[in-house]
């Protein structure tokens, strides 16, 4: 039999949820957003976009199909080499798993990275709180939830819970030194990757490709780099880009060498900012596997998301313009510059999870260099 724990989420506009225990038995906070993805568990919690974030699943049962043997580097069947959020929401857990490639369940790998979650909340109704109130900080209370049963409502202790977006969580999830990725034949470009918290996708992606990946800093500077490269990609990541004042100037002096320059993501943010564009925060941000972006030539492409801000399209400045946009909202999914090798998008052409529609951005880059 199943021995169940209570557990709390509780929201900083005062909103309680009740479920049960699973994975680490402690205390977490951090921003609560969700994702509507329907499979790919194991890519969106090693995803460093994640970091500072409790992630809840709309799709309501996870775990059915286990996790796969854990190994690191960049050829593991991961993001990177730990789970980055800081907990996890579903609705029905599986306790049982089973799938060919699964070594170990959802619950004890959780448990082996000290990540609390919480399975049996109504997460349909937590998800139109987020998007009615939009995304908001929130704690999941894992022990003493006894004494906290018996606390009046309007007594318990006050929220204060940091907002991890006002935090350096890109410092907390790119190298600390260079690494360097080589294909297995000679290398036909070098790509110099700013790495922002990259995912290990974008990684293979480059390397089947051909290209050998200097993976630096996020604060590290082209202008003065000590390595030769053919192209700059600036990489996804976690966060607020505004906290990347360092990474910004850089790659704002980059657009000098007339290089050319690929973002992802949060890499779209910090081109357009670094361009002179502003950016702003999206109200329950784009995290699915399932959002259609529009080229502005008309071609719809269903795309692999997670982010929570966004270039705004009315400041972009002369010489740039937008390039693909959101269907749902109309948001900026998209830049490039109009005579210059620079472009970038919002989504995720790598997938991990999601759909392979928009890899071609990878070779659209490589015959660029």
């Amino acid at each position: 039999m199943i021995q169940r724990k209570k557990a709390y989420l509780r929201l900083e506009n005062g909103k309680i949820f009740t479920g049960w225990s699973f994975g680490h038995e402690g205390n977490s906070d951090g921003e609560v957003v969700f994702t509507t993805g329907m499979t790919g568990y194991p890519e969106s919690l090693t995803d460093p976009s994640y970091s500072g974030q409790i992630l809840t699943f709309t799709y309501p049962l996870i775990g059915n199909y286990g996790i796969p043997k854990w190994k690191s580097g960049v050829n593991s069947p991961f993001e990177s080499d730990k789970i980055q959020v800081r907990g996890v929401i579903i609705s029905s857990y599986s306790f049982e798993y089973s799938h060919f490639d699964a070594k170990m369940s959802l619950d004890d790998w959780l448990k082996s990275e000290k990540i609390p979650g919480i399975y049996g909340i109504d997460t349909r109704e937590l998800t139109k709180v987020l998007r009615t109130k939009g995304v908001m900080l929130g704690e999941i209370l894992n022990d003493s939830v006894e004494t906290f049963e018996r606390t009046p409502r309007n007594k318990i202790r006050d929220f204060n819970v940091i907002d991890p977006n006002t935090t350096d969580l890109v410092g907390g999830v790119c190298v600390s030194k260079p690494i360097i990725y080589k294909p297995k034949n000679r290398a036909k470009k070098k790509i110099l990757l700013i790495d922002c918290g990259v995912k290990n996708n974008i990684i293979r992606n480059f390397v089947k490709r051909g290209a050998e990946v200097i993976r630096v800093p996020y604060d590290y500077d082209p202008v003065k780099s000590d390595f030769d490269f053919d192209g700059i990609f600036v990489s996804n990541g976690p966060g607020d880009p505004k906290q990347c004042e360092s990474t910004i100037d850089n790659l704002r002096k980059s657009f000098k060498l007339g290089t050319p320059i690929f973002g992802i993501c949060l890499g779209s943010q910090i081109m357009g900012l670094s361009a002179g564009a502003d950016t702003f925060k999206l109200k329950f941000g784009h995290r699915s596997q399932n959002q259609p972006c529009i080229e502005t030539k008309g071609r719809c492409f269903i795309t692999s998301q997670n982010h929570g801000y966004a270039v705004k399209t009315n400041t972009l400045p002369n010489g740039w313009e937008e390039w693909f946009y959101n269907n749902n909202d109309g948001t900026n999914e998209g830049i490039k510059h109009k005579s210059k090798p620079f472009f970038a998008v919002q989504f995720h052409p790598e997938s991990s999870p999601g759909p392979n529609d928009t890899g071609w951005l990878f070779d659209m880059f490589m015959d660029m260099m």
